[in-house]
């Protein structure tokens, strides 16, 4: 009897965000005739993309038992590399450092600063022990003056048509930031649950001591699953900056708690060693369902911060609460 109890308690754990989705969704949709359309639809789902990417990187971290508060400010410098280099490469195709920097070119370059701003959170973390909240905080502070002296605090726009493809076009009746968002989950996925290192990701969660006595070399594992989360970070940027035509020297401000907030809500527990990418997906979409509903009930900006805190707050007693009676 115990133990049909506990396996019950287990799966009503689970389905907890979904059954959150479906409340959220039902009420949304009774308050609002604009919520259950198609055209809304694809807009959260365009909307969610950047969260999901973002959060997928953030689901390795937290996995570790680690955090990054950095991905908003690195998703800044991204975006702002790619367009400043494909920006130049057009107007200036023959001048010294930006020859050769096509629109993939700049893509890359980005990606790769992402990953090397990612790379430096990891050494920080195990090189010189710096505790992850202040690492990715001074990184946070880092990436965001490092954007202001790249952009010298202006917006740099006008990227074409080609770059906004990444941010505004379809594929298939699909938006394109759909189609890498759900490029980037599914290969999250793979490396999370078919993997070594994914394994190694969840025996550091669960326990870093006994995972460092069964041979397990922690500090490669935490600097690359940083480095992960920063290109991930990256990808994000591009999206941002393709849909707006524009990299935004305060592009990304605040994206770290919608993205700690999508991988608490989808159950992955912040003390490490439990949670799927899957969860984090579905809570990026409850994030993104509840920001749209909120903007199409004309509830305040100020008040929007409010509920998303108080969801945040009521996901973590949640975890609390179940990691406790496990």
């Amino acid at each position: 009897m115990q133990t049909t109890l506990d396996s019950q308690k287990k799966l009503l754990s689970k389905l907890q965000p979904l059954i959150a989705l479906f409340v959220l969704c039902l009420v949304i949709g009774l308050l609002s005739d604009k919520f259950f359309t198609v055209s809304n639809f694809w807009n959260v789902l365009r909307q969610i993309s950047v969260n999901i990417c973002i959060s997928t990187g953030m689901t390795l971290v937290v996995l570790m038992a680690g955090i990054d508060l950095s991905v908003g400010s690195v998703l800044a410098l991204s975006g702002a590399v790619t367009a400043g280099l494909y920006k130049s490469g057009i107007e200036f195709p023959t001048q010294n450092l930006f020859v050769g920097f096509t629109l993939l070119g700049g893509i890359l370059a980005g990606i790769v600063v992402g990953g090397l701003l990612g790379f430096f959170n990891g050494m920080a973390i195990t090189r010189f022990k710096v505790p992850p909240f202040v690492a990715t905080l001074a990184m946070l502070t880092v990436a965001r003056g490092l954007t202001m002296l790249w952009t010298q605090g202006f917006p740099i726009s006008g990227l074409g048509k080609d770059f906004a493809f990444f941010g505004t076009g379809w594929f298939l009746g699909v938006p394109v930031p759909v189609w890498i968002s759900a490029l980037v989950v599914g290969l999250a996925i793979l490396l999370s649950n078919k993997t070594k290192i994914g394994r190694y990701i969840y025996a550091i969660g669960g326990n870093e001591n006994a995972a460092r006595l069964s041979g397990i070399n922690i500090n490669r594992v935490k600097v690359i699953v940083y480095t992960l989360a920063g290109m991930l970070a990256a990808v994000g940027g591009l999206m941002v900056t393709s849909r707006l035509d524009s990299a935004q020297p305060n592009a990304g401000t605040g994206y770290e708690l919608d993205s700690i907030a999508a991988v608490v809500i989808g159950g992955t527990s912040l003390s490490g060693g439990k949670g799927s990418i899957g969860g984090t997906v579905l809570g990026a979409i409850i994030i993104g369902v509840l920001n749209n509903g909120l903007v199409l009930l004309n509830v305040s900006p100020f008040w929007q911060q409010v509920v998303k805190g108080l969801v945040i707050l009521i996901a973590v007693v949640i975890d609390k609460a179940n990691t406790k009676n496990h």
